[in-house]
């Protein structure tokens, strides 16, 4: 029967469908590793690959003719290996409590209407929207989106970030104090992320340790709308960001004006610049002082205490929202997939063939794999 047969595939295909409004999945490129024989409960596999250290220099790798180089101080390749426990992800939940699962139902009358129509116009959204299963796949694409930010976010376990460790970057590079207010910044000292000192620090940092770019030769980020609003009061990058995609491109060329290739199309896709008709469309992707800039309202909101004093009168300790960047490289995170991953279930019990009750299913694992690859930076909102 179509209803038992078709109807999940053809809900569970959408969900693979790329969004332009979640795309942390997409920026991030994790490291995947799939295995259908594996369940909830099992194991996957996830490698870590580790750099040898200090490579010498000419005259340390100088051989000469009468020596012997054997293989007593043969060496393997390095690597970690991260083994991501797989679980059963559920959605939809529960509105009120996000940890109690929940199902969506639609009447078999207004399905049956909607195969009419999908039979009669062919227009898969029309289907979608007669019987609302767009917001079905909106809760999965936005949990798996806001999952990967999550795995981002644990590098500040590592600490104040440095040229040597991944971990959390805070205006100024100021370090958290064992109590409230964990940051204190004096009078005429802003507490705002600043691209002429926090965000080349940043980069820096980042270069320092040896962080991988991704393949386009950048490293990337992911910005709270509030924290690129902080970075395009900045003159340089507000033009970068207003008019990423002005001049012409030399097709012998195109490398040599990458934000000119994103936005004429002669360069790849990152994610936003394709889109649905309909569906909201965020303008990123522009490149800046070694990275690729993506723009997300999926990131969680927090708050951390701190004194302020943006002058002389106004000083003392307060709760402040702080908008988040995510800085890094390939390889920083990992998923293990088991099973058919992700599909759509019907429910058996259907009250007397009176209602189709569904929900979305994933056997997955979700691993941070480089912390030091990592820098998640604040700017303080006031």
């Amino acid at each position: 029967m179509w209803i038992d047969n078709d109807f999940p595939k053809l809900l569970g295909a959408e969900l693979y469908r790329p969004h332009p409004g979640y795309i942390i999945e997409m920026a991030v490129e994790p490291v995947v590793v799939h295995d259908f024989s594996k369940q909830p409960g099992q194991t996957v596999q996830l490698d870590r690959y580790r750099f040898w250290g200090n490579p010498g220099n000419k005259d340390s790798r100088e051989r000469t003719a009468d020596q012997t180089l054997g293989t007593a101080s043969s060496r393997n390749i390095v690597k970690d290996k991260v083994l991501v426990n797989l679980k059963e992800y559920t959605g939809p939940a529960d509105p009120t409590d996000a940890t109690s699962p929940s199902t969506f139902k639609v009447a078999r009358e207004t399905l049956l209407t909607a195969q009419r129509l999908l039979l009669d116009t062919g227009n898969l959204n029309v289907f979608h929207q007669s019987i609302g299963s767009l917001t079905l796949l909106d809760d999965y694409r936005r949990w798996r989106d806001r999952v990967f930010a999550d795995e981002l976010f644990k590098a500040e376990a590592n600490g104040n970030s440095s040229d040597a460790q991944g971990g959390y970057y805070f205006p100024g590079g100021s370090a958290k104090a064992a109590g409230n207010p964990v940051f204190t910044y004096g009078a005429n000292v802003s507490a705002k992320f600043d691209v002429k000192t926090d965000l080349l620090q940043v980069v820096k940092d980042m270069r320092k340790r040896n962080v991988p770019t991704f393949s386009d030769g950048y490293y990337r980020c992911i910005a709270d709308p509030t924290a690129m609003m902080h970075l395009r009061q900045n003159d340089a990058f507000r033009e970068i960001a207003r008019y990423a995609g002005n001049g012409m491109v030399n097709p012998m060329s195109p490398e040599q004006a990458p934000n000119a290739n994103f936005f004429q199309g002669m360069g790849p896709a990152y994610g936003q610049a394709g889109f649905v008709a309909g569906q909201p469309v965020m303008p990123t992707g522009f490149l800046f002082e070694g990275v690729r800039w993506f723009e997300s309202t999926n990131l969680p909101e927090k708050t951390i205490n701190a004194n302020i004093a943006v002058d002389a009168a106004n000083a003392g300790a307060a709760n402040y929202n702080i908008a988040p960047m995510l800085f890094f490289g390939p390889q920083a995170v990992g998923v293990g997939i088991g099973g058919n991953n992700a599909q759509i279930l019907l429910n058996n019990n259907d009250d007397f063939s009176r209602f189709i009750i569904m929900i979305w299913s994933l056997f997955a694992g979700f691993e941070i794999l480089n912390k030091d690859f990592i820098t998640v930076a604040y700017s303080f909102v006031y």
